[in-house]
């Protein structure tokens, strides 16, 4: 059988890599280069093949190349930022990782991969001056971002797990001690985050958000602590996110996918209260309360490595669960009717409620997008309802499929909300009944309601 892995075909295949791949000889000459590093470089591969790294890239010296310093030292290097010019003059950063090449444990040569961040690069630096605008003035202590609007009352439920996760972060609100928020995608971290900064001390100074999963790990450090001018890194005299939050909050999202090493900073800070900016020599004073949130729970985030034990042990003075949807699902009619009312105002629409089969479906579905999704159902809803009552055919298809397989039984798909509710409260209380022998306790426990409501809406309903 023929050999697939000859020569050609590895080039036909790397061809098709994403990353720019280059090799580099023991004199410094490029002997290889794929097609995303041609087109990352904005370079012609047969005008380039053969020559000199350092004609090809003239920014560049033997003294800052991390090329030709794992060609000196053997060792590898990775994901490390570098902006750099080609022959053209055209400025490029990527994320490089580089490796020696080595036969019979002499050095060959070197090969670095290459991800072009260039305009993610841009994009960072147009945010933090942009911020820096709206925080950095002379009268930055005195405003606050019109993004930063919620509050406690916009915390929707009456159910006994959100008034304890209410009641929790209003105390936390009063201290500067850190905080960290466990919530599932969709069950409103930041909605939380900021009413806690509207109710404390600091609500009047400055709120800045990051979340540490949108940008690779090297920009990320620059973002949080700041530049400072430098040749090598190309950086710009620019404040970090610590600077622009001084004296307010800064709220760092999915904290467990920011990388160790910078973990470890953050943890230094946390302890001494003072940065230092990238590629300088002194440290700042600065005085921050951090909220950090995850999406994964935080215990397994440390066994998994994900996040550090000792900052996990520094940013859990305060921890604040949210509840996913399908636990606390009392609360669903008065979501619905909440977003009933905004989307109402916001697209001009009159629509009074649900049906009684939608009203069945939202309380056995289980909501996996949490209350960001129950919202998108209702806002995509009432975006192409012809009358004033939701129905099912205006639910997305999953939930419509969702609805046959359960084989709900619906009393009248056109009664109000309120009616509807009671109806399904009136079925789910003797479903339970019926299936616990009359055991009101164990009824109320399979419910997940305290043991009087359920005493309360049995002598309500008269069942």
């Amino acid at each position: 059988m023929e050999n697939l892995l000859n020569e050609k075909n590895i080039d036909i295949i790397l061809d098709y890599v994403s990353d720019g791949i280059q090799v580099i000889d023991t004199n410094g000459k490029l002997v290889y280069c794929n097609r995303a590093a041609a087109i990352l470089d904005d370079i012609n591969r047969a005008d380039v093949m053969g020559k000199h790294l350092f004609h090809i890239y003239p920014s560049l010296e033997e003294q800052t190349s991390f090329t030709f310093k794992v060609l000196r030292t053997g060792i590898a290097i990775y994901d490390v930022q570098q902006t750099y010019m080609n022959y053209k003059g055209k400025k490029i950063t990527t994320i490089n990782s580089t490796l020696p090449i080595k036969v019979r444990d002499k050095i060959v040569g070197a090969i670095e991969i290459s991800r072009n961040i260039t305009d993610v690069k841009a994009l960072s630096e147009k945010l933090i001056d942009l911020q820096n605008k709206i925080y950095g003035g002379k009268d930055r202590e005195s405003i606050k971002s019109d993004e930063v609007k919620y509050v406690f009352e916009d915390i929707i439920g009456n159910s006994r797990e959100i008034l304890k996760m209410k009641s929790l972060g209003v105390k936390a609100s009063m201290t500067s001690s850190p905080i960290l928020v466990y919530g599932d995608t969709g069950t409103g971290k930041e909605l939380l985050v900021q009413a806690i900064h509207n109710a404390g001390r600091r609500r009047n100074k400055s709120f800045v958000a990051q979340n540490c999963a949108a940008l690779p790990s090297n920009l990320l450090e620059g973002i949080l602590f700041g530049t400072v001018k430098g040749s090598f890194t190309d950086a710009a005299d620019r404040p970090g996110l610590f600077e622009l939050a001084n004296g307010g909050t800064l709220f760092l999202d999915e904290i467990n996918s920011m990388p160790p090493l910078l973990q470890a900073k953050l943890l230094r800070v946390l302890q001494d209260g003072r940065i230092r900016r990238l590629g300088d020599i002194k440290t700042t004073k600065v005085d921050v309360r951090i909220i950090a949130a995850t999406n994964v729970a935080p215990e397994a985030a440390v066994e998994r490595g994900d996040l550090r034990k000792d900052l996990y042990y520094r940013i859990n003075t305060i921890t604040i669960d949210i509840p996913d949807l399908k636990d606390r699902k009392e609360d669903i009619p008065l979501l619905t009717e909440h977003f009933i009312e905004k989307y109402n105002r916001r697209i001009y629409r009159n629509v009074k409620g649900i049906s009684g089969e939608v009203a069945s479906t939202f309380q056995r579905y289980d909501w996996p997008g949490n209350v960001r999704e129950l919202e998108h159902v209702i806002e995509g809803a009432l975006n192409i309802i012809d009358g004033d009552i939701i129905t099912l055919e205006y639910l997305p298809q999953k939930l419509i499929r969702f609805h046959k397989d359960m084989n709900i039984e619906v009393v009248d798909n056109e009664l109000p909300l309120k009616d509807a509710i009671e109806n399904l409260e009136k079925t789910m209380i003797r479903d339970a009944l019926k299936k616990t022998d009359e055991n009101i306790s164990q009824a109320a426990s399979m419910l997940k309601i305290p043991r009087q409501t359920l005493q309360y809406k049995i002598k309500k309903y008269g069942i």
